[in-house]
């Protein structure tokens, strides 16, 4: 079988490069052609003023990567759709997390049909985290242009519902699965020293980008919690600033909890992710709204307990209780679960929920998800 996943990949970077890739190399392992079409530009300057989108790494070996699609560039989402066509894959899949996209995406899906060929999308979101005018209608007409869609939770699986009323295209629900290319897992002190920490602190880690949704404000509030000094409590945090990082710095300065908080704010480029996670005891995602995170499938894969939150698909990943604690996104609840945490010596135990419950989150089980939607 051909197949051809369009979307974001190498040169540029973050989860959905990662996924995409990986989801690549997963048909290659099943003996398939694969080749990923991306961007020449994702997202114009304006979106993201003074980020760079582009990844450090040097281009995966083994993986066919052709760019083709301007994310604003109408004329590029038909010439993308007819280099699809003429390609004759058998399979197309698109990765879709944001309807900025869904023009680009969704001309492309459309010029590339051709008979026996399956366009099926992996749906992130269809309703972003971050409303903006004309989002249902972006994402409607993206809707149109695949024959089925997996959701990788339930929350957005009834979301695509929504768009397909009559349910006309068949939809799946397949979680989000491990992330288990970051390299190999480092003792706890091997991680720390890397990071030049101290072994005798407990560490709490937020990975990822930092945008307002994902509740580090509350995690900070946690933090200011007493308790935490006494446990010897410290927060890792371990990503970008998509936005103005000076609320933040502000909050810090306010809650005097500077010397609780190691902050390493740069791109943690691929080849490191594993230091911040072996390093840490618990990952803390406190956010505001969600359906799905990859945070969550790299905890798995290096085995370590979470501290989620109530909203969208987290708490159907992360069992309260077995792999973690889910709470309300709510400061005081958060710093509780942290201290019933540590205090009562929940990570062993966690632990081994982990690696039990990772099994169920195996590449193998998305492409099989992929190939029911006939």
């Amino acid at each position: 079988m051909k197949v051809i996943i369009l979307g974001t990949a190498w040169p540029y970077r973050g989860g959905l490069a990662a996924f995409n890739e990986r989801l690549a190399r997963q048909y290659q392992q099943e003996g398939h052609e694969v080749e990923i079409v991306t961007f020449t530009l994702q997202y114009p300057s304006f979106l993201f003023p003074g980020k760079t989108q582009y990844s450090e790494d040097p281009a995966p070996e083994g993986l066919k990567i052709t760019r083709k699609l301007n994310a604003i560039n109408p004329i590029s989402w038909w010439r993308t759709g007819r280099y699809i066509k003429k390609q004759r894959p058998d399979l197309v899949i698109t990765k879709f997390w944001l309807p900025f996209m869904a023009p680009a995406l969704g001309t492309a899906n459309r010029v590339c049909k051709r008979k026996g060929m399956r366009r099926i999308s992996i749906l992130d979101n269809l309703v972003p985290h971050e409303k903006r005018p004309g989002d249902k209608q972006f994402a409607k007409y993206f809707v149109g242009s695949v024959d089925g869609m997996v959701a990788m939770s339930r929350s957005v699986l009834a979301d695509a519902d929504l768009f397909d009323p009559k349910h006309l295209k068949p939809k799946v629900f397949c979680p989000h699965p491990l992330y288990d290319h970051y390299g190999e897992t480092l003792t706890r002190k091997e991680a720390l020293d890397l990071m030049g920490l101290r072994e005798s602190q407990h560490y709490v880690l937020f990975f990822g980008f930092i945008r307002g949704y994902k509740g580090l404000d509350l995690l900070f509030d946690a933090m200011a919690d007493e308790r935490m000094a006494r446990l010897g409590v410290k927060l890792i945090v371990a990503g970008e600033f998509y936005g103005d990082p000076k609320p933040y710095q502000e909050q810090i300065a306010r809650l005097d909890i500077g010397d609780r908080v190691v902050m390493h704010t740069d791109f943690i480029p691929d080849h490191e992710v594993n230091r911040y996670f072996c390093a840490a005891d618990l990952v803390a995602q406190p956010y505001k709204t969600a359906t799905q995170s990859g945070v969550t499938q790299i905890a798995f894969h290096f085995e370590k307990p979470m501290l989620v939150t109530n909203v969208g698909g987290l708490p159907e990943i992360v069992p309260d209780g077995k792999v973690g604690f889910v709470v309300e996104p709510d400061a005081q609840q958060i710093a509780d679960a942290i201290v019933r945490y540590f205090d009562e010596n929940w990570q062993q135990r966690l632990t081994e929920g982990v690696r039990q419950e990772k099994q169920k989150y195996l590449w193998n089980n998305m492409t099989e998800a992929i190939e029911k939607l006939k």
